[in-house]
């Protein structure tokens, strides 16, 4: 048996004997969505667009008109609901929670990325893909792709540089950190493309301030879709 199937089983078994309840609240809730209908709906909206450039200058990312290149959607402001549904997500083993996030991401976006040529997810490093085992945001990509209904290329970004934790460090030693961590795999297949890069939060700005500079250098019109915000 694999890994993956052994823990797809035990996590089968310990719905069926645990039923699980809402992190927000103790009511039982389904396994698919983690939150309860009526804490889902509690967390708080994100109404506009975000830069993750003037994020990551330590400027305010809300309304900006110079960087239009950097521009960042999320249907959520993070708050201990969603950092539930965020660590559940990315630490806890449960990407199957991207399937019912796809919709709410989706509805977060302009017009005129509701139909993007390319969806594509923000890479982990290859040591850290190797220590968790799937990458949270590639989960997503594949599910904001299904609620677009828009085609979904995978690897097409590459982290080549394993990266230092963004918290503690100021603007400019952010943009430092993640200076050259992302490569291009055949960028011929981006050049004038409408592509929307997906990752699961957003919060200093630098992670996809840098991705967005790979996929903008290589021709592509990109940008960024999350699923929260944590200011």
């Amino acid at each position: 048996m694999t890994v993956p199937f052994l823990r797809e089983l035990g996590r089968g078994l310990t719905d069926a004997l645990l039923p699980q309840r809402c992190p927000g609240c103790g009511v039982p809730a389904e396994a698919a969505t983690l939150l309860c209908d009526s804490c889902a709906a509690r967390v708080p909206r994100l109404r506009a667009a975000l830069c993750a450039r003037c994020l990551v200058e330590g400027r305010e990312p809300s309304g900006c008109a110079r960087h239009r290149a950097f521009s960042v959607f999320a249907p959520w402001l993070f708050d201990e609901r969603a950092a539930a549904v965020v660590h559940a997500l990315k630490y806890q083993d449960r990407p199957g929670l991207s399937a019912s996030l796809g919709g709410e991401m989706a509805a977060a976006l302009p017009a005129r990325w509701r139909r993007p040529d390319l969806v594509l997810e923000v890479p982990l490093h290859a040591a850290r893909l190797r220590e968790r085992g799937y990458n949270q945001s590639a989960a997503l990509a594949d599910a904001l792709a299904d609620a677009l209904g828009a085609p979904r290329l995978e690897c097409a970004l590459s982290r080549i540089r394993a990266t230092a934790p963004q918290a503690q460090l100021g603007p400019a030693r952010r943009r430092a950190n993640l200076a050259g961590a992302f490569a291009i795999e055949r960028p011929g297949r981006l050049r004038g493309r409408r592509v929307l890069l997906v990752d699961d939060v957003i919060t200093t700005g630098a992670t996809l301030d840098a991705a967005l500079t790979a996929l903008h250098d290589a021709g592509a019109l990109a940008a960024g879709a999350t699923l929260a915000w944590a200011q």
